[in-house]
């Protein structure tokens, strides 16, 4: 499989693809309800991956006292529906020996299965069902509900979960990624009495046109329209935007602890505002590429911390892609706690010296083409395809974004660098937590 890929790769700098970087041909329909469909037929014989994203998020509970809904129905839509209840579902899936599972980000919602060509069908007519139909009732939501408490109090016992909730909520004053995607621990603990409400969140957000299905791998292209079409098209319009408060420009450097009961080494979280993703932004591109540059593995900060002084346990950048402001991250694990100033300062310099000397065109290069190439090498299964393009989907409602990014980042200069540097990394922009261990 990977070395078809390379030959597709290689193809794909001709002249007459040498304009796409994502190297598969992807078709698009759009139903009369909204409902957009990318089919990406690639050679993987007899299997196919299918992705059923909601571009509906952590980020879409705006209403108060109301987090964690998002997170909670991609448990929920695992219940079932009149036609298929849960363990029905569950045995259909088991016995055409597919794996389906769901997860949930800030941004959006994706529901994914990996199944035999010749299942495509009968996996169609379960997630077409599910879409349109899910169907419980108020014991089945309370029993779910309290078992998502579960989850959280379970996430809560690891350091990195305890400190990425406090960072988001002191880093933001009204948007709604101050809540993390699981929800906060009060409105999760209150789930069980929002019965009512549920049911409207499935009905605004789970509806065709807020959501983008992508089926990769093995299958007849014509043959899988008409299902598409003879399974979705019933399926009503009602898609309503949520109202995202708008997050004020922060004035100044915010700054916060947090004590983990059990044992740990210290965490340093240095976190700024950075922009929504904008695929045309070179400013906002560099950034993405400036993480790598003075964080990653091949970083001088990260020669001298990691390697040769051996201070952190690790020290790594996340410059994500989401639909609205996000942290742009540095984050290390120290070895000792009297090292953390120290390290703070470090990052600091870091910043510094991108804000005052454009980067090595050699180093920016081979950076660009590291990014690249990485994107493209994991697209050798229908599975990864897919996954590869859900956040770009979720973000924007297409793919043709993937080749903007790219071509973008392979236009970024040392200047653009430089730039970014000076936008996004300074003081009023950041929020800087350090958890500590409280175990013995």
């Amino acid at each position: 499989m990977r070395r078809w890929l390379l030959c597709a790769l290689l193809i794909a700098g001709t002249p007459a693809m040498s304009k796409s970087i994502f190297p598969y041909t992807s078709y698009k329909e759009v139903l009369p309800n909204g409902l957009t469909v990318y089919l990406i037929p690639m050679e993987s014989p007899g299997l196919v991956a299918y992705y059923s994203i909601v571009r509906t998020g952590s980020r879409d509970e705006y209403e108060p006292g109301k987090s964690g809904f998002a997170h909670f129905f991609e448990h929920m839509m695992f219940r079932g529906t009149r036609r298929h209840p849960g363990p029905v579902y569950d045995s259909l899936i088991t016995g055409i020996g597919a794996e389906a599972n769901a997860y949930t980000t800030d941004d959006y919602t994706a529901y994914h299965l990996k199944f035999a060509t010749e299942d495509l069908e009968t996996v169609m007519d379960l997630e077409s069902d599910r879409f349109q139909n899910l169907s419980y009732e108020e014991r089945e939501f309370q029993t779910e509900a309290g078992a998502v408490y579960g989850e959280y109090r379970k996430s809560i016992t690891s350091p990195f979960a305890l400190l990425n909730e406090k960072l988001q909520d002191v880093a933001y004053d009204v948007h709604t990624y101050k809540h993390t995607t699981i929800g906060f621990e009060a409105d999760i603990k209150a789930m069980p009495g929002a019965y009512a409400y549920s049911k409207s969140f499935y009905e605004r957000y789970y509806r065709p046109e807020n959501v983008v299905i992508i089926i990769a791998g093995d299958f007849h292209m014509q043959g899988t329209l008409t299902l598409v079409r003879t399974y979705y098209s019933g399926w009503s319009k009602g898609y309503v935007p949520p109202r995202i408060p708008r997050e004020p420009p922060q004035k100044n450097e915010r700054t916060a602890s947090v004590t983990y009961a059990g044992r740990t080494l210290p965490i340093l979280d240095i976190a700024y505002k950075g922009e929504a993703f904008d695929p045309a932004n070179r400013t906002y591109v560099a950034a993405i590429l400036l993480g790598d540059l003075a964080f990653g593995e091949t970083s001088e900060l990260y020669k001298k911390l990691y390697i040769r002084e051996q201070k952190v346990e690790f020290i790594q950048p996340s410059i994500p892609m989401n639909r609205d402001m996000p942290l742009f991250e540095i984050i290390a694990m120290v070895k000792r706690e009297e090292d953390v100033p120290g390290i703070r300062e470090e990052v600091y310099k870091a910043i510094a010296t991108f804000q005052k000397n454009p980067i090595d065109a050699q180093k920016l290069a081979d950076m660009k083409r590291r990014r690249k190439y990485e994107f493209l090498m994991h697209l050798d299964t229908p599975d990864k395809v897919a996954g590869g393009l859900a956040r770009f989907v979720a973000l924007t409602g297409g793919i043709d974004v993937v080749d903007r990014f790219y071509t973008t980042l392979a236009r970024i200069t040392p200047d653009d660098i430089q730039k970014a540097a000076r936008q996004y990394f300074t003081p009023n922009r950041r929020t800087v937590v350090v958890l500590k261990g409280g175990g013995q």
